[in-house]
């Protein structure tokens, strides 16, 4: 996660070798991936209706479909500008009011809309969890994959799940992608 940091620590990311950077805002992303077009960039923060079309041009993967309505109009818009951006449906496993997302017993509504571009889900655990919290958080996300899966009749390989400081929960539940951007570029300014 490169959020709040300047384009030059983003550079000095990927000439270390991190193909893969992420961004919370489309706008604080947009100049960064002009900047550093080697970098495959994954928008894992909200995104905002007025912003999609901005997103399916900037991003190869959205970590945040948090609605039906909101994966119909990125699937639409890929499909009218021939972009292929893919997606992973944020869930509220831990069903805290303060976070987005489809809550566990909703997810079955996204089955019709679900199409090529969905690839996985993607969830946080609570910010004060403890480890067994974490990895009960985790396991659950990917038994809601597979249940999905099978419904779906489709591969969903991604799970978006973990940060740095619950990225071994995480990968112990079978994360395939953790947002570690304090373990990697410290405490973000200001």
């Amino acid at each position: 996660m490169t959020k709040g940091f300047e384009t030059d620590v983003a550079r000095a990311a990927l000439d270390a070798g991190l193909t893969r950077l992420g961004e919370n805002r489309v706008q604080e992303a947009l100049p960064k991936i002009e900047a550093l077009p080697g970098a495959e960039w994954h928008l894992v923060g909200r995104l905002q209706r007025n912003k999609v079309r901005k997103a399916v041009a900037a991003f190869a993967l959205i970590h945040s479909v948090d609605s039906v309505e909101l994966l119909r109009r990125l699937t639409d818009e890929a499909n009218d500008t021939g972009l292929a951006p893919r997606l992973l449906l944020q869930v509220n496993v831990t069903a805290e009011p303060t976070k987005a997302g489809f809550a566990r017993e909703r997810l079955d509504e996204a089955l019709p809309a679900i199409g090529n571009r969905v690839v996985g889900l993607m969830t946080m655990a609570r910010h004060d969890a403890d480890a067994d919290e974490q990895r009960r958080t985790f396991a659950t996300l990917r038994d809601l994959r597979d249940r999905l899966q099978e419904r779906a009749g489709i591969g969903l390989p991604e799970l978006s799940m973990g940060m740095s400081g619950d990225a071994e929960a995480a990968v112990a539940e079978g994360a395939t992608l953790v947002r570690i951007g304090t373990a990697i570029f410290g405490p973000r300014p200001g």
